[in-house]
């Protein structure tokens, strides 16, 4: 009995893990590297970048696939060798220790179950230094992230699962032979009843009836037949149920993929899916108990209302606008939270400039947003001669003068500079020792930056060769826009024009003359001054950077 038990426990072996390393060598500035192979037949090769390491390291883990395959690719037989390192390949539960083999391990005391066929899978790591390819079952192949299935085994005839007692755990073992003793046929989750097992204790033992999922050859032919997919790097499961469920999940992982591929992005499309997605990982949590399937459902859900405000900014409609509104207009610059912020930009100009001259104002509007963050930033001459034309080096010294701003050298020497060697500036009033007069990250900073930098080198504007004041309208109009494109709030009917006039350092009588210019820049597409209000209407060319109200 013994002898028979060790020779069906040889039927199974452990899987196979090969291991390609890259690692660096030598001296760190010299930036070589080392590639390995777990394989005792691989000799370690020395490479002089790590472009061409990673390079060779996934020439090598083909090579070999290639032998794998040829050699008939994953074996039915083999034991999971994702178990046998105690499963700490695995990213499980958040609660889970961390693991030597970049996973984690469970906690101490928790069960690890493995199931499904055997696969042929391959891993990479996201730093790009570690490759592994291994046989290992199909659940814990699901489990781990950036995990490829390449290939499947066939099913074990069922003559190769008489050693699955024999394989078992002491107390499994022991159980089961109780069970034969009793009359009753060891039967384990993953397989049907043993009938060595029960012809090795009494010939009069009959297998206990069991659930016909259970069953060896029901189960056998419905995996068969039952379509496989995958989706967040995790495979579904051949026998999830609610079958419904199971189907979800694979069509849900078959949308993703064909978005992907689509050439531009439909993003109330990309919403809808991701809340299809927080939807059956919330069930599936709940089926299965598996914590990491709830967080990827939270985390599913949170990328879906980031999606709709990502839409509705880009459309100009409130992201619960559900009356249909004029549709989508335009692809904005700016969100609504961007263009709050560049109004706070344009009030601090307008307060804070050290002279009233519109050029003045201008290049504190512009310098400020590159200093916004730190209070120091880079400039180039041609930076300025764009922004000021002839004023620029007279506005420059002006500021330097009045201790607005500091620069290292001269002020000639700030307008010589190039985009190769830019010329460091500082603003005091906006260094971080200072009270902060703005609240947003450099990402923000850069977009609003830059979307003052679009309206005030709008090629039709320099084209006209337009003043300093009408830019600074050009400016004001774009930030105060609703999402049509009109101008001010819909209860004002328009922008007021003493607030309009005292941004751009013009008298309110001198709105409807520069109106004029910004028509005939296309810049408008119309514009009245009656009854104290400028009213009108951004060109359809410049919708992209009107700021939403």
């Amino acid at each position: 009995m013994a002898m028979e038990a060790g020779t069906q426990q040889e039927e199974r072996v452990e899987g196979r893990v090969w291991t390609v390393r890259l690692a660096p060598h030598g001296r760190p500035s010299a930036g070589t590297v080392k590639l390995s192979c777990s394989y005792r037949a691989c000799a370690d090769q020395r490479l002089s970048s790590a472009a061409e390491g990673r390079k060779a390291a996934v020439g090598h883990v083909n090579l070999h696939l290639a032998g794998i395959r040829a050699g008939g690719g994953p074996r039915s037989g083999a034991w999971c060798s994702c178990r046998a390192a105690g499963c700490a390949w695995h990213t499980p539960d958040p609660d889970a220790r961390p693991g030597r083999h970049g996973g984690t391990r469970p906690a101490a005391g928790a069960a690890t179950r493995c199931g499904g066929p055997v696969t042929l899978t391959v891993y990479a790591d996201r730093a790009g230094r570690l490759w592994r390819i291994s046989e290992m079952c199909a659940r814990c192949a699901a489990a781990l992230p950036n995990c490829r299935v390449l290939d499947t085994a066939a099913a074990r005839p069922a003559a190769a699962k008489t050693a699955e007692v024999a394989g078992k755990p002491a107390a499994e073992r022991q159980s089961a032979d109780n069970m034969a003793a009793d009359g009753v046929a060891a039967v384990f989750s993953d397989h049907g009843p043993s009938p060595a097992a029960g012809a090795s204790s009494s010939p009069t033992v009959q297998p206990a009836s069991v659930p016909h999922a259970r069953a060896a050859a029901p189960g056998a032919a419905s995996r068969r037949t039952k379509r496989w997919g995958k989706i967040a790097q995790r495979i579904v499961p051949h026998d999830l149920e609610p079958d419904v469920l199971r189907v979800e999940l694979i069509e849900l992982g078959d949308a993703f993929r064909t978005y992907q591929q689509r050439p531009e992005p439909d993003l109330a499309l990309l919403a809808e899916l991701h809340e299809r997605k927080a939807r059956a990982f919330r069930l599936w949590a709940d089926v299965s108990g598996d914590g990491s399937l709830r967080h990827e459902a939270t985390r599913a859900e949170k990328a879906a209302q980031t999606t709709r405000e990502m839409h509705a900014n880009r459309t100009g409609q409130p992201a619960d606008d559900t009356t249909g509104g004029d549709g989508p207009l335009a692809d904005r610059l700016l969100t609504r939270k961007h263009a709050v912020h560049a109004r706070a930009v344009l009030d601090y100009a307008q307060s804070r400039a050290p002279y009233p001259e519109a050029e003045v104002r201008l290049a504190v509007l512009l310098l400020a947003l590159r200093a916004a963050r730190a209070g120091t930033g880079n400039i180039t001459g041609q930076d300025l001669t764009g922004w000021l034309q002839g004023d620029a080096e007279q506005v420059v010294q002006r500021l330097v003068e009045a201790d607005w701003l500091r620069l290292p050298g001269t002020v000639a020497e700030t307008m010589a500079s190039l985009p190769e060697n830019p010329t460091a500036f500082t603003v005091p009033t906006l260094l971080p020792e200072q009270p902060r007069p703005f609240d947003f990250g450099k990402t923000i900073r850069a977009r609003i930056s830059g979307w003052a930098q679009k309206v005030v080198g709008d090629r039709k504007i320099r084209k006209k060769k337009l003043g300093p004041a009408t830019r600074l309208l050009a400016l004001y109009t774009a930030a105060h826009t609703r999402p049509d494109g009109r101008l001010g709030h819909a209860e004002d009917g328009g922008i007021p024009l003493d607030q309009a006039a005292a941004f751009s350092t013009l008298q309110p009588e001198q709105i409807a003359e520069h109106a004029g210019l910004l028509i005939a820049a296309d810049w408008l597409a119309e514009a009245d001054t009656t009854a104290g209000q400028l009213r009108g209407q951004l060109a359809e060319r410049v919708l992209p950077l009107g700021g939403l109200l």
